[in-house]
């Protein structure tokens, strides 16, 4: 058996844990430079309020409706994802954490029934951490995915559900085929084409249609959907094969030197992220453009590939070799939207294939690295940086107007409580 955790509207969960006042009240977060509302929570979804919707299209209906506002604090939103996490790896020896506000965990051969037991997760976890959550059981992942589904939409289920041989055929004639996990828009459009409009149509399919319109893929969700467990828990996730760190600006950039210092920040962020996971890159590229949505505007955009001497995971040589790519591709004249590196080609940290021709000391840059990275883990991700990246936060960072405190990663964010 498999379990599906999933927070209720997590980013607007983990605005409301520290400021009660939001209880009740319509919240909207918003995503990178206040652009777009990525997270609702019931209030402000009663209102009408639709994913992705422009910010700046829908302003005055906000005020009007006091809605609260808040710009995306991922440092906020991540710290209290780990926390969440670590209490659920207490209920479950197999813990796949799926993404930021959900994670599977097995049950297989654990002596509990299993509805007391997703209520006992479902209150430690609100205990803890503030945050709600809803809890969906079933014999496969797919099907888990499907019981979280009516956890969280039916009132009555109270946050936890869990199929069974009872009521399995009724909830998969209930639940519509394109919200199965893993059917996609076209998928979707091409079974309702066939008549299959429904989770119960689709497994009614031949297993030989089904492979042969949706590839394996497509039949390892209907077995999982007739309850044969294909997929298994990912308990540890495989190392990226690229990596890549891009940021649109909080304002338009004309002048080379601010972009230049992020391209230098993306570099070393994608280092860091290469040494996390104990790898190195042996290609790197750098990409710049303008806003390709304003036709009005002189539009220009330009990468460039550069494939490194010895596959490094090294900020100093990363935010070199970035900065020579970006200075064959700027040119002045345009008012630029994004920049952003990307690296691939990744390997192991201990497979990297050296060169006669090496000139990096290449110990020294370890034993650096891991003493940079030692500080940053102590003091933050910015106590210590290459001078490339620039003091202070430049205007190319993003525009975050609504931002909330960092109530549990900065210490003079830290709540202050009066007696």
């Amino acid at each position: 058996m498999f379990a599906l955790a999933d927070c209720n509207n997590f980013y607007v969960s983990c605005e409301r844990v520290f400021n009660p006042a939001l209880n009740g009240r319509p919240v909207v977060v918003l995503s990178n430079n206040d652009g777009c509302v990525i997270a609702r929570s019931n209030e402000a979804k009663q209102l009408g309020i639709q994913m992705a919707q422009p910010a700046f299209q829908i302003a005055a209906f906000l005020k009007k409706n006091r809605v609260a506002v808040h710009s995306s604090n991922y440092a906020l939103y991540g710290d209290m994802s780990r926390r969440v996490m670590t209490i659920l790896g207490e209920f479950t020896p197999e813990l796949e954490i799926y993404s930021i506000d959900e994670a599977f965990l097995g049950l297989a051969g654990l002596p509990v029934e299993l509805e007391a037991y997703a209520r006992a997760i479902r209150n430690r976890v609100l205990q803890y951490t503030g945050i709600p959550v809803s809890v969906g059981i079933g014999p496969t992942k797919v099907l888990a995915k499907l019981a979280n589904h009516f956890a969280k939409k039916v009132p009555e289920n109270q946050g936890v559900f869990v199929l069974t041989p009872e009521n399995t055929a009724q909830c998969l004639q209930r639940f519509a085929v394109e919200e199965i996990w893993g059917i996609g828009r076209q998928y979707a459009k091409l079974l309702r084409s066939h008549g299959a409009n429904t989770a119960w149509d689709l497994i009614r399919l031949s297993d030989g249609w089904v492979r042969r319109k949706m590839t394996v893929a497509g039949l390892r969700i209907k077995k999982e959907l007739e309850g044969v467990s294909c997929l298994s828990l990912e308990t540890a996730p495989p190392a990226k094969q690229a990596i890549c760190t891009s940021r649109s600006f909080g304002t338009f950039q004309t002048e080379k030197a601010p972009i230049r210092e992020a391209v230098a920040t993306f570099a070393a962020r994608c280092a860091f992220k290469l040494r996390r996971q104990r790898s190195c890159a042996g290609v790197l590229m750098v990409f710049i453009h303008t806003n390709e949505f304003n036709p009005n505007e002189p539009q220009y955009a330009r990468n460039a590939v550069r494939r490194l001497p010895v596959a490094t995971s090294s900020s100093l040589e990363l935010v070199h070799y970035a900065l020579d790519s970006f200075e064959t591709i700027f040119r002045p004249g345009f008012r630029y939207k994004k920049a952003g590196v990307l690296v691939s080609e990744i390997v192991p940290e201990d497979r990297v294939q050296g060169s006669l021709f090496d000139t990096v000391e290449r110990e020294k840059q370890r034993a650096l690295m891991a003493a940079l990275d030692r500080i940053s883990l102590r003091f933050g991700p910015d106590a210590v940086q290459v001078a490339a990246q620039g003091v202070g936060d430049g205007d190319w960072q993003l525009r975050r107007a609504k931002l909330s405190p960092c109530y549990t990663t900065r210490w003079s964010d830290i709540i202050t409580v009066k007696a």
